[in-house]
């Protein structure tokens, strides 16, 4: 996306006064309540919107409680069904049985609205707005609930939804404005501030490195293979430098050497701008490494939701005592196993004819097989992803990933899912470019016949 491009989507949608006040009637309707239940998602987003909601909350000293969930299925729904207040953040709008609660409800989604669905909401969709590309949960719930700002870009950036666009743009503006944000154009791989460079690019995941990732010592022969003075830390005790640490002159060399690098080892198939984009920083955060840049942020967030401490990174967001060294033990864990699944998929991934199969089923955690898929998943393919996994149910785990020119095309993933899990028996939905789904295992073959038969329809008349 071209400056200019990014330039011109921050005007305002057609509908955005009407968006505007939804987002006060929702507001509103929160500071009523007496003592809600906070129900988020579990991931990136779902942790720092949920977060967005408990902060509100916390500054008016309204009494809450909170229930993080991997999905708003029939049996949450039942547990939940007596409760007299909720607030729902990145999910809620796609499932046609929230309508049947009896309390108040207040949803702050951006997830493709259920037909059936009738009760307050903000969500971009009932707007005009894609709430894949320009809104996710934390920036739809920053706008109706106005506190933890970071918080709202990390739920953006961990929603895949950088550069920022349309009125996610509209909000990074203004932060900019205020000085909350900063958001240079730099090398997007995680860690630039925290790791030595080996280890920044040995453990690097988003992207993967092939023949670097897992590897230091290979690391360090790269970059000594580049000629530039990338030796002895000035602000650490011995070692290599950081990315932070390196000049301007660097900084190039490093990024020219990976993106022919990347080039070399994928055959061509990644796009070396992928490397290099705007990247966002915190100033009123820059003492904690891991939260000073919202890529490092939203990894973490991501480490507590997908390894069962969702508390763990609300706690975090709300800058509670002693939750960020503990936030820290689980990243070196987080990563390691994306390492390992990475390493798998590339293996293993398989075309299916309409779509891209990645059987992860006994090898990757149903909580990290949706982010292996996106990592494995260059943007320029010409088809979709289907990751599948195992839950401790022992239900498959079903994630799903697209490019913008295949959603441009007609692609739907989130439509695709509901249409060929419902008769089986699953729950499935999401966005147009990525989406997930759960079913009986028994039900996979029958499933992935349907799905192809879907997808199929979608993209008729497509080519290569």
């Amino acid at each position: 996306m071209s400056d200019e491009e990014i330039a011109k989507s921050a005007d305002p949608p057609a509908r955005w006064d009407e968006f505007l006040a939804r987002a006060e009637e929702c507001r509103s309707a929160a500071e009523r309540m007496k003592s809600p239940l906070i129900v988020n998602h579990y991931d990136c987003d779902g942790i720092t919107s949920g977060s967005i909601a408990a902060a509100f909350f916390e500054e008016r000293k309204i009494s809450y409680r909170m229930k993080t969930i991997r999905k708003l299925d029939s049996a949450v729904l039942e547990e939940i069904k007596d409760e007299k207040e909720l607030v729902f953040t990145d999910l809620g709008g796609g499932q046609d049985g929230v309508q049947e609660l009896r309390g108040e409800v207040v949803i702050l989604d951006h997830h493709q609205v259920a037909p059936n669905n009738s009760r307050l909401q903000l969500n971009p969709h009932l707007f005009g707005i894609d709430g894949g590309t320009q809104l996710c949960g934390a920036t739809t719930a920053y706008f109706a609930l106005r506190t933890l700002p970071e918080a709202a870009i990390v739920g953006a950036v961990g929603d895949i939804q950088s550069p920022m666009r349309g009125p996610n743009r509209i909000l990074l503006n203004e932060l900019i404005s205020r000085k909350i944000v900063e958001a240079p154009t730099d090398l997007r791989l995680y860690g630039r501030m925290s790791r030595p460079l080996p280890q920044f690019l040995a453990y690097a995941d988003e992207p993967f490195l092939p023949g670097l990732g897992g590897h230091e010592e290979r690391c360090v022969q790269f970059l000594q293979g580049i000629g530039a003075d990338f030796g002895k830390s000035t602000t650490r005790s011995g070692g290599f430098k950081t990315y932070n640490e390196l000049d301007s002159d660097e900084k190039k060399r490093l990024i020219g050497a990976l993106a022919s690098h990347m080039a070399e080892a994928t055959g061509g198939r990644f796009p070396g701008e992928k490397l290099v984009g705007e990247t966002y920083l915190f100033p009123r955060l820059i003492a904690f490494p891991e939260l000073y840049e919202a890529g490092e942020f939203s990894t973490l967030m991501n480490a507590c939701g997908r390894h069962n401490a969702p508390q763990m990174g609300i706690d975090i967001c709300l800058g509670r005592e002693g939750a960020l060294e503990k936030g820290r033990e689980l990243l070196t864990l987080h990563r390691r196993l994306l390492r390992d699944g990475v390493d798998y998929a590339y293996r293993v991934v398989r075309d299916w004819g309409p779509f891209l199969f990645l059987d992860g089923r006994g090898v990757i955690d149903d909580g990290l097989i949706g982010v292996v898929a996106g990592m494995v998943y260059p943007g320029g393919r010409t088809k979709p992803i289907l990751a599948i996994s195992l839950d401790e149910s022992g239900k498959v785990k079903i994630s799903t990933r697209g490019t913008k020119r295949l959603v441009a095309e007609g692609l739907n993933l989130g439509l695709a899912l509901r249409e060929a899990c419902t008769p089986l028996g699953g729950v499935g939905g999401g966005h147009a470019i990525a989406a997930g789904a759960s079913l009986p295992p028994e039900k996979i073959d029958e499933f992935l016949k349907s799905f192809a038969q879907v997808i199929e329809g979608q993209m008729k008349g497509k080519t290569d």
